[in-house]
């Protein structure tokens, strides 16, 4: 796990599951173009995500997560079985997880839904397109969505 930016806020964090270095730094930058600033932390496969999510398993942990964005194609362990996992718990399971990932295969679509994922995006090639996808996490799942439990911590 990695803390990525702004450790000292008040908001709760973002988590970001994504191996490839390149769409980590594209999601970071999109999230600064959008004035995002939530606490970023990142993980960097399944294996690190499953032990992120047994660690910060209560509503006053400060690391719970505002939003979960999951790519499905992780090393060790990939984004259905931490999504599987997630939703075992019951404080994960109101946690939300939109799926950004490569795949448009309808099985993973459904997959991920059949699990509970609240969102499943494919990943735009392109930075501008990615900031433009960005902006609209923003401005629903961390400006307008209603969380069951209290954004700040």
């Amino acid at each position: 796990m990695n803390l990525v930016k702004n450790l000292h806020s008040s908001l709760r964090p973002i988590l970001v599951v994504e191996d490839n270095d390149m769409d980590l730094d594209f999601c970071l930058q999109a999230f600064e173009e959008n004035a995002v600033v939530n606490p970023v932390i990142a993980c960097r496969d399944g294996e690190e995500a499953l032990d992120f999510i047994d660690s910060h398993s209560t509503y006053e942990d400060k690391f719970l997560p505002l939003l979960v964005l999951l790519d499905l194609r992780l090393p060790k362990i990939d984004g259905i079985e931490v999504l599987r996992h997630a939703r075992q718990h019951p404080v994960w399971k109101q946690v939300p997880f939109v799926i950004l990932t490569t795949s448009r295969e309808n099985i993973d679509i459904n997959t991920a839904y059949n699990l509970g994922v609240n969102s499943y995006i494919v990943k735009p090639v392109d930075f501008v397109s990615f900031t433009e996808v960005v902006k609209h996490i923003k401005m629903y799942w961390v400006l307008t969505n209603e969380l069951p439990f209290s954004p700040h911590i």
